[in-house]
């Protein structure tokens, strides 16, 4: 009878115990989403460049919590940005997914991502860059490739989707080589013209996605016709 007793309290105490494991993990990944979130305010606030004790001080708490959950900077860093990840490819889906043609997917993804990058340039500089060794961590890390570079390595693949059906089969090392190229140039066209100051003569987001599209789409063929006539 003891024996008995005590082999039927057995998983009740491994239940008591699972089920507190279960609310103590809980409990660290809803802590862990509100540092996220705060981060990610503090940095939108003070700039790329806010340092663990910026960003903790604005979130209310010490930088150790911020170490313990995240590791270091970079860590900080990669969380935050596959934040802003899952946002900006939820986004660029449903902005490609109403289009007609490969050229209006193309618009519509340059215009989603711009107007995402465009609302809080220091969150996306702060996931996009380089992070360098966080002396003042506990342990320090190698300098890491910006959270969002796999990014655009996964957006390739939907651009590339639309293009297969609108080339056709044969046409592989288009398919294969041009929406890594077109990547290429929507990064670095988008965050130069987001680096470049206000002015009457930088275009506006809707038409700086047109631009991008057309020079993807047609290259500067127009543009060069235009200035060889006499």
């Amino acid at each position: 009878m003891n024996n008995l007793h005590s082999e039927a309290q057995t998983p009740a105490a491994g239940g008591n115990a699972d089920g507190r494991s279960a609310r103590w993990q809980t409990h660290r990944e809803e802590r862990r989403r509100e540092l996220i979130k705060s981060a990610r305010r503090a940095v939108h606030a003070l700039g790329s460049d806010a340092s663990m004790e910026e960003i903790a001080a604005a979130a209310g708490t010490s930088k150790s919590v911020f170490y313990r959950y995240f590791g270091d900077k970079a860590g900080l860093q990669h969380a935050v940005g596959e934040v802003v990840l899952s946002q900006m490819q939820r986004k660029i889906l449903e902005a490609a997914r109403g289009a007609q043609t490969p050229r209006e997917g193309l618009l519509a993804m340059i215009s989603a991502y711009l107007q995402m990058a465009e609302t809080s340039p220091n969150v996306y500089s702060f996931v996009t860059r380089s992070t360098p060794v966080d002396a003042d961590g506990p342990q320090g890390s190698p300098a890491i490739s910006g959270a969002l570079g796999h990014f655009f390595d996964s957006i390739a693949e939907m651009i590339a989707a639309p293009m297969r059906t609108h080339l056709g089969d044969g046409k592989e090392a288009v398919i294969g080589y041009w929406p890594t190229a077109a990547i290429g140039l929507v990064r670095n066209a988008g965050e130069q013209w987001l680096s470049t100051p206000d002015s009457a003569a930088k275009p506006d987001q809707e038409a700086m996605a047109r631009q991008i599209t057309a020079w993807l789409c047609v290259g500067i063929a127009p543009e060069l016709s235009l200035a060889s006539t006499p």
